[in-house]
């Protein structure tokens, strides 16, 4: 099955190898339009994530959508399978 991360109408991820982890689809990195994500600063909550989260603005133009994206760069062995890999919510459409 075919997952598309879609926001204002463009597709900013695509792919057939996602996983589904804790209710969320996570996209391959090489499958998602990284030129479109831009690195959030880590609040004192994403420090305490035990699996490492970087949240990223999704941003073209003058349009942007705070902390949009999201991945795992030290996952713990739960979130392992998706380590490095892209989750979407809040502004992006996943379907």
């Amino acid at each position: 099955m075919t997952h598309k991360a879609t926001w204002h109408g463009k597709v900013i991820a695509e792919s057939d190898k996602t996983l589904e982890v804790g209710g969320y689809v996570y996209f391959p990195r090489d499958t998602v339009k990284m030129d479109l994500l831009k690195v959030a600063p880590r609040t004192a909550s994403d420090l305490e994530c035990p699996h490492g989260v970087q949240f990223y603005d999704v941003v073209e133009g003058a349009s942007r959508s705070p902390r949009a994206a999201w991945s795992y760069e030290a996952p713990q062995p739960r979130m392992k399978p998706v380590d490095h890999w892209i989750g979407f919510w809040e502004d992006v459409a996943v379907s």
